[in-house]
């Protein structure tokens, strides 16, 4: 089983550009870059809570496990 993380359907729902977000959020375009190609090892709850908020979804809405 793996996750798999949906920022990018998300983002494009809520028609936000990864920029936009990054401000929204506080995060470098890196390191959200690197979460949006599922890259990334770890998210902290606090920056899932934030990009849940600046999105207005919830976790499930961006990570999937299959």
């Amino acid at each position: 089983m793996s996750i798999v993380v949906n920022l990018d359907v998300m983002m494009a729902k809520r028609k936000m550009t990864l920029n936009e977000l990054s401000e929204r959020v506080d995060l470098t375009l890196a390191n959200l870059s690197i979460l949006k190609t599922g890259k990334a090892k770890a998210v902290r709850f606090s920056t899932l809570e934030a990009i849940c908020k600046a999105l207005d979804c919830q976790p499930g809405d961006i990570l999937e496990c299959r």
